[in-house]
């Protein structure tokens, strides 16, 4: 694996995480390191870092928010 790819890995806890969980993952990014992209994608996926994942949690957040503002009325 490259020097810039286990730093990546590294500095990111998510990262760590999901190789460990999800071992082969270090034959893939061994043998091609083009996968990382992909790997990206699937951690994001994984533990819901997506925008629309944000956005989903945001606006649960708001209606939450808001029923209990209309509930204190």
């Amino acid at each position: 694996m490259s020097l810039d790819l286990q730093f990546k890995i590294k500095e990111n806890e998510n990262y760590r995480r999901y190789l460990r969980e999800n071992s082969a993952w270090y034959k893939l990014l061994n043998r091609d390191p083009q996968n990382f992209k992909y790997f990206e994608d699937e951690v994001r996926e994984v533990y819901k870092l997506t925008r629309a994942d944000k956005i989903s949690r945001t606006l649960d957040t708001i209606e939450m928010l808001e029923k209990v503002l209309v509930t204190l009325k």
